[in-house]
């Protein structure tokens, strides 16, 4: 801004014209927030990592994501665990490779479940695990 500029009104002298007004993020629209929790769930593939993202970005933006991807987070967080262990096992000798077998079964089966209710879930239908600890509630 230069010298001879005028102040904008309701703005104090050399405060920079953008100050500190945090900005509330507006709520998801249907389409972005059936997007959002078909990602969750299709997020499993890779652990329980993109579904808790989702979760903590998204929970108070869209009620369908909130409730998905928690539903999601619940199911992948167990085996993303058990696969952690198995992987770190996999360093053992002699039963090293029973442990590399345990936790690509564990992904396989994640994957599959994980695409099947990403799937579900993006055709706008609500989707539970059958199999699910529901430790975040």
């Amino acid at each position: 801004m230069s010298e001879n500029a005028p102040e904008e009104p309701g703005r104090a002298a050399g405060q920079p014209q953008y100050h500190g007004a945090p900005a509330n993020a507006l709520p998801l629209t249907a389409s972005e927030d059936r997007q959002w929790a078909t990602l969750a769930h299709f997020g499993g593939i890779l652990g329980c990592l993109p579904s808790l993202l989702i979760y903590l970005i998204f929970r108070d933006r869209g009620p369908f994501t909130a409730q998905e991807s928690k539903e999601a987070l619940n199911f992948t967080l167990p085996p993303t665990i058990a696969a952690a262990v198995a992987n770190i096992l996999v360093l053992l000798p002699v039963v090293g490779n029973i442990f590399a077998v345990i936790a690509t079964a564990i992904w396989v089966a994640l994957t599959c479940f994980s695409v099947s209710a990403g799937i579900r879930v993006n055709h706008g239908q609500p989707h539970r695990y059958r199999f699910n600890l529901r430790w975040i509630k």
